[in-house]
C-alpha cells in the first residue's frame, strides 16, 4: 500500500505537470508546426526512456527509477520557467519527458505485477487521466487569472515534490519478474520475439492513443479559443477516459474485438471533432475502453511485465511524438480537414489489423490472417 500511495500520488503530479503548457501553447510558439514539436518534444524524451526502463525493472526493481522520474519531471518544471524562448521549452519538454518515461515504465512494471493488477492498474490510469485534466483545466484558470502563461507550471511542480518526498521518507521493495536466471535470459532476443510476437497491439498502441496526441495539439490553433475553453475542451477528453476506465476495469470482456470496434468508433469521432469540441468526450471514452482492453490483454501474456509494460509505453509515446507532429505539420501545408481525416484514416487501419496477431495466447483472441 505504501508504493501505491506513491505511484498514484507522483502519476499525478507528473501528469498534470505535463499538460501545463497545452491550454497557452499559442504563446509559446507561432504556428501549428512549431507548437507540434513542442508538444511532441515531452512525448519524444518519453519514448527513449520506456522500453529500457521497464526492462531494467524486471531485474532490479523499480524504486529507484520511480524517484528519478520524480526528480526529472521537478527540474523539467524548472527549466520550463526559468527559460520562455522557444528551443528551451522544446528542450525542457524533452526532459520532463524522460523523467516521465522513467517513472511510468516503472510504476506500470510494479502495478501490473500484483495480484489485483486489473483493478490497481484502472486506478492508476484514471489518476493519469485525472492529472492530465487537473493540468488543463487548472493551469486554464491560472493563466486567465494571472495573465502569466507558467501559471500552472509553477502549480504542478509544487505538487510534483510531495510525492518525490513521500518516495524518499516512505520506501517501497519493488517487484522483480520471476525469471529462469538473470543472467541466463537473453534480453534482446526475448525483446525481439515480444515485438514481432504482438507487433499489431503495439501498433494498435501507437495510433490509438496518439490519436489523442494529434487531437490535442491540433485544437488551439484550429479553435482560437481562449487557454481556459481549450483546457476544458482537452479535459473532458481525459476526463471520458478515466471514467470510461474506471468503469470497463471491472468488467469481462473479449481484449481484441474490444479494441476493433473502438478503433471504428474513435475514427468517427475524430471526423465528428473537426466540426464539435463535444466529440472530444467520445475519442477520449474510447481511448480508455482501448487502454484498458491493451492491459488486459499484456497482463495474461506473461510473467515479464517490465518488458511488456516498457513496449505498450514506449508504443504509446511513440504514437504521441510522431502523430502529433505529422498532422500538424499536414495541416500547415494542406489544411485542418486533411489532417483530421489522416487521423481518423489511421484508427480503421487498427481495425484492420488488430487481429493479425502471431501466435496470441489469449484464448485465441486473435484470428490470423
Amino acid at each position: 500500500m505504501r508504493a501505491l500511495i506513491t505511484l498514484y500520488l507522483g502519476i499525478f503530479a507528473v501528469m498534470a505537470l505535463s499538460n501545463a503548457i497545452v491550454p497557452d501553447l499559442t504563446s509559446y510558439a507561432s504556428g501549428t508546426a512549431l507548437q507540434g514539436q513542442i508538444y511532441s518534444a515531452y512525448f519524444f524524451g518519453a519514448f527513449l526512456l520506456t522500453l529500457p526502463v521497464g526492462i531494467l525493472s524486471d531485474r532490479w526493481g523499480q524504486v529507484n527509477f520511480v524517484r528519478a522520474g520524480l526528480l526529472l519531471t521537478i527540474i523539467s518544471g524548472i527549466l520550463l520557467i526559468l527559460h520562455p524562448s522557444v528551443y528551451m521549452t522544446i528542450f525542457a519538454r524533452l526532459i520532463e519527458g524522460v523523467g516521465a518515461g522513467l517513472f511510468i515504465a516503472s510504476a506500470m512494471s510494479y502495478v501490473n505485477s500484483r495480484p489485483d493488477h486489473t483493478r490497481s492498474s484502472g486506478l492508476f490510469m484514471a489518476l493519469l487521466n485525472i492529472g492530465l485534466i487537473a493540468g488543463l483545466i487548472i493551469s486554464g484558470m491560472a493563466i486567465r487569472a494571472s495573465g502569466y502563461r507558467s501559471a500552472g507550471v509553477m502549480i504542478f511542480l509544487l505538487v510534483s515534490i510531495i510525492p518525490f518526498i513521500i518516495s524518499i521518507l516512505v520506501p517501497f521493495n519493488g517487484h522483480k519478474a520471476i525469471l529462469p536466471s538473470d543472467r541466463e535470459v537473453p534480453v534482446l532476443k526475448n525483446l525481439g520475439y515480444n515485438v514481432k510476437k504482438y507487433f499489431w497491439m503495439w501498433f494498435s498502441s501507437v495510433v490509438l492513443i496518439g490519436i489523442t496526441g494529434a487531437v490535442t495539439a491540433l485544437y488551439p490553433q484550429f479553435s482560437g479559443n481562449s487557454p481556459e475553453t481549450i483546457g476544458l475542451q482537452i479535459a473532458a477528453m481525459n476526463g471520458a477516459t478515466a471514467i470510461a476506465i474506471l468503469l470497463v476495469s471491472r468488467m469481462n470482456f473479449s481484449p481484441i474485438p474490444t479494441i476493433r470496434i473502438a478503433a471504428i468508433f474513435s475514427a468517427a469521432a475524430v471526423m465528428a471533432s473537426y466540426v464539435t469540441s463535444w466529440a472530444f468526450i467520445v475519442i477520449g471514452a474510447f481511448v480508455g475502453i482501448i487502454m484498458i482492453a491493451q492491459l488486459a490483454f499484456l497482463a495474461d501474456a506473461g510473467k515479464e511485465q517490465g518488458i511488456f509494460m516498457g513496449l505498450f509505453n514506449t508504443s504509446s509515446y511513440l504514437g504521441m511524438t510522431i502523430i502529433p507532429f505529422f498532422v500538424t505539420f499536414i495541416a500547415e501545408l494542406l489544411g485542418f480537414l486533411t489532417a483530421f481525416i489522416i487521423t481518423a484514416f489511421l484508427c480503421l487501419i487498427v481495425a484492420g489489423t488488430i487481429g493479425f496477431c502471431l501466435q496470441c495466447r489469449v484464448e485465441k483472441q486473435c484470428t490470423r490472417s
